[in-house]
């Protein structure tokens, strides 16, 4: 694999646009995953436009355990990926 650094500024900074758009893209698919889980575990029926204190506590608990969870998975993946061999 070619060296970052010895590639043309404007390649580095199409490189560095498009990771910002993937992970713009992955923190709204994470978003959108903790919203889907969250409200189908928690909302059984639409009394009202708001939540009542048994859907809210519920909402929060959820979306904590999958937060700390979603931390938990990328802190792991980083130390494998730190341990692993990188190719020549």
């Amino acid at each position: 694999m070619e060296d970052l650094e010895s590639l043309p500024e404007e390649d580095k900074q199409r490189m560095a646009a498009m990771i910002d758009r993937l992970q713009v893209s992955d923190s709204l698919k994470m978003y959108n995953s903790l919203v889907e889980r969250c409200f189908s575990h928690c909302i059984e029926n639409f009394r009202r436009k708001t939540l009542d204190k048994q859907e809210e506590t519920c909402v929060k608990r959820c979306a904590e355990k999958y937060l700390k969870h979603s931390m938990r998975v990328s802190m792991r993946f980083a130390e494998l990926n730190q341990g692993s061999p990188t190719p020549d």
